[in-house]
């Protein structure tokens, strides 16, 4: 794969600004998922970078954290984190960048669009991260989406319109890569 600097520099901050986002988060009390905005930075991965290279900025940033970088959120990292109960949101955000991407690429280029396809790419992190809970804690779905979903609607409907405004906005300038 030949990328160009431009293209490598691009990936990089995205995946950089996915780790910092991560850091910003609120534990909740009844459960082991932070409310965190990495899934911000995700979104913006795959609607700025499109399906490619926003899933690759998001293989970059769990590489990061699997190596021992302190990129997950609580400056965490390690594969004892994505062996744990965030894990599955953790490596769904790969394809949540790609989900996100491939329909941005494909769908018109405006706000409601690029809602639609974060909204899609958010089902994605879901189902990966609950999934993945569920298998760990032997929790039933109701419990699951009790713990894992339920509180994270409003700051995730809040995260899909930051994203999908900042989108707006990049997809006019020239400095980033757009498939």
């Amino acid at each position: 794969m030949n990328l160009k600097t431009k293209t490598l520099v691009n990936i990089s901050l995205l995946a950089a600004i996915t780790a910092v986002l991560s850091q910003i988060a609120l534990p909740i009390p009844f459960t082991p998922v932070p409310i965190n905005l990495a899934t911000l930075g995700v979104f913006l991965c795959g609607s700025i970078l499109g399906a490619k290279y926003g899933a690759l900025s998001q293989i970059v940033y769990v590489l990061l954290g699997l190596i021992g970088l302190p990129v997950f959120s609580g400056f965490s990292s390690g594969a004892g984190i994505l062996m744990g109960p965030t894990g599955g949101y953790i490596i769904g955000y790969v394809f949540v960048a790609l989900c996100t991407g491939l329909l941005t690429d494909k769908l018109p280029k405006k706000f409601s669009y690029y809602i639609v396809s974060m909204a899609i790419g958010l089902m994605v992190c879901y189902a990966f991260g609950t999934v993945w809970f569920m298998y760990l804690t032997k929790a039933s779905l109701g419990k699951a989406l009790t713990a894992c979903i339920i509180p994270f609607i409003p700051g995730d409907i809040f995260k899909i319109i930051v994203a999908s405004i900042v989108t707006a906005r990049l997809r006019k300038s020239s400095f980033f890569v757009f498939q």
